[in-house]
């Protein structure tokens, strides 16, 4: 298998940790991140519990969630 770039594979692990309720050591973008590839906004951290900024604070991720989304969830998912 094709290694991922490390930013898809550090929101897989984040979007993986959140699942089995272990702590990921995320930076707050990469915890945003992971939060909408799982769609669950109860996962945002609680300076950011409004959806929209929340989404706009990871201007530089919304490309990787949107990937992940598409491409990745059977990953997310697995682990």
């Amino acid at each position: 298998m094709k290694k991922l770039p490390w930013k898809i594979e550090k929101i897989i692990y984040v979007a993986q940790s959140f699942r089995h309720g272990r702590p990921s050591g995320a930076s707050t973008g990469e915890k945003i991140a992971a939060a909408f590839v799982l769609n669950r906004m109860d996962y945002l951290p609680e300076e950011y519990s409004d959806v929209i900024e929340a989404w706009e604070r990871i201007e530089d991720w919304q490309e990787i969630v949107k990937y992940i989304k598409r491409n990745c969830m059977h990953l997310v998912e697995a682990g």
